[in-house]
């Protein structure tokens, strides 16, 4: 599956996923009629956290992680697993 799908397929808003057996709080925010997306999942009873953006460009589509290694962006998005399909927008 594409990143872009795997984002995609978080709802927009809260939402919660398990990962590596863990609970994380994940939130999606779109920008620029959906051309710039932003995620941030956070460990919801420990440390870890997760955060990107992704933009789509006229040429490409850009996965940028923030001060985390790409490996470990993309591997969370090829490994979470929804918990629920609500959306909560804040």
């Amino acid at each position: 599956m594409s990143i872009l799908k795997q984002i995609k397929e978080l709802p927009k808003g809260y939402s919660e996923v398990t990962f590596q057996n863990k609970k994380y709080g994940v939130t999606r925010t779109d920008f620029n009629n959906g051309k710039s997306i932003k995620i941030y999942a956070e460990e919801l009873a420990g440390n870890d956290f997760i955060s990107l953006n992704y933009y789509i460009t006229l040429d490409k589509e850009l996965l940028k992680p923030c001060e985390m290694p790409h490996e470990k962006v993309i591997h969370f998005l090829n490994n979470y697993k929804l918990l629920n399909n609500e959306s909560h927008l804040e």
